[in-house]
């Protein structure tokens, strides 16, 4: 059968279904030209990126809702000021906050005395001394108050600071105190079982919290 006669044969189809034919043709043209376009797209995985939510909490690091505190500190810092900061936050927090120690400010206290793993309390004042200045005028607020009639704050006194200002209390004990902070009242060294009833009737005037 040659071309007349197979033109012949199915030209009255062709006229009558003309139309749907025609579209069903552009139809395969326009899904083989999709398949084509789908398969050149490059995959983000495979070229190393990685979309995420710029809302999502892992780019934030910081809820919006979490709880804060406010903490003062002074003296040789580089912006000293009151600081709202989380309520899980650290001395060392305070000390980033305030951009760092300043050039005059007493290193050697500082490595001494200052417990940057010590945990914060809302209205805490952290006094960091300068060189020359007398240690002992430190105010009763401050990170560590040994030589002061307030007595020891310890939600904030150091290790060394607690075993060495407190009778019946060694390096052992004084980090349990660190441990069980923050206190609301002395007495929670009893009822939280930091020390026992001797230790504490030999420390509780020499104490405070706040």
């Amino acid at each position: 059968m040659d071309f007349h006669e197979i033109l012949k044969k199915y030209l009255p189809f062709l006229k009558q279904y003309w139309i749907p034919l025609s579209l069903g043709f552009f139809g395969l043209i326009f899904f083989a030209y999709g398949l084509i376009s789908l398969m050149d797209k490059p995959n983000p995985e495979a070229s190393g990126l990685i979309f995420e939510s710029a809302n999502s909490d892992a780019s934030s690091g910081v809820k919006s809702n979490e709880a804060k505190i406010m903490v003062d500190i002074e003296g040789g810092v580089i912006k000293p000021g009151v600081y709202s900061l989380a309520t899980s936050a650290r001395a060392q927090d305070a000390l980033i906050a305030a951009s760092g120690l300043s050039n005059d400010a007493d290193r050697n206290w500082v490595e001494k005395n200052l417990n940057l793993a010590s945990k914060l309390v809302d209205g805490q004042k952290i006094y960091v001394p300068k060189l020359g200045e007398n240690k002992t005028s430190l105010s009763a607020g401050s990170q560590d108050v040994v030589s002061n009639s307030s007595g020891i704050n310890i939600n904030s006194a150091s290790l060394q600071a607690l075993a060495d200002s407190l009778p019946g209390v060694g390096p052992a004990t004084a980090q349990k105190i660190i441990s069980g902070r923050p206190y609301s009242a002395i007495e929670e060294l009893l009822s939280k079982k930091i020390v026992t009833e001797k230790v504490f009737g030999q420390i509780k005037d020499k104490i405070m919290v706040f």
